[in-house]
């Protein structure tokens, strides 16, 4: 029943024995979201944190003059979720929405908790990611204050090496904070 994607994941970053791994894969539950649909919308009281086994989304807030702006992408074995109001157990004040019919592993904030107790060694697989995405996170920031537009479509093909044709020019653009116009000159400049 349970995808290797995820076991593989996991294997990247802790080596939990066979009971652990159990106890975590355990508290696991399949979901499916078709494209253009909602796995997360402002209000909603965000219980889970999502696995993609398969497919692409996107997370995005919307500012109060209405314009889109899109924080993360997530492919194949990528987590994706509201980690704020996941973690506060608060509410949402993000959309998460497919960009590609997906399928996905949730895990829920209270047995979650009970992981960490029963096999801790998934506290440190967690510290591990939360770490990375922070870093990640900073790293975006800094790049937007300091890097030309070409500079950052280059660190995005790095970061996201599969995802270039998997989704619309103008959202890549929103992530970059650039205009569609401006990505669009900056690959055929690249190209040509």
């Amino acid at each position: 029943m349970m995808h290797p994607s995820i076991v593989s994941h996991i294997r990247q970053h802790i080596h939990p024995n066979t009971e652990d791994m159990q106890i975590f894969l355990s508290t696991l539950n399949e979901v499916s979201v078709s494209k253009g649909a909602f796995l997360l919308k402002p209000g909603t009281a965000v219980m889970h944190e999502y696995f993609v086994v398969k497919g692409c989304l996107k997370a995005y807030y919307m500012d109060a003059k209405g314009s889109k702006h899109i924080l993360q992408f997530a492919i194949e074995n990528w987590w994706i979720g509201d980690f704020e109001a996941f973690y506060n157990q608060g509410h949402s004040n993000l959309y998460i929405e497919a960009i590609e019919d997906a399928q996905l592993l949730a895990v829920n904030h209270d047995k979650l908790q009970d992981v960490y107790e029963d096999a801790p060694i998934f506290e440190r697989y967690f510290r591990i990611l939360i770490t990375k995405a922070f870093i990640s996170q900073q790293k975006r920031i800094l790049s937007t204050q300091e890097k030309n537009t070409q500079e950052r479509y280059i660190e995005f093909c790095s970061s996201y090496p599969t995802i270039e044709h998997r989704i619309a020019n103008y959202d890549v653009a929103n992530y970059l904070g650039v205009s569609p116009e401006n990505l669009s000159r900056v690959r055929k400049t690249m190209k040509g």
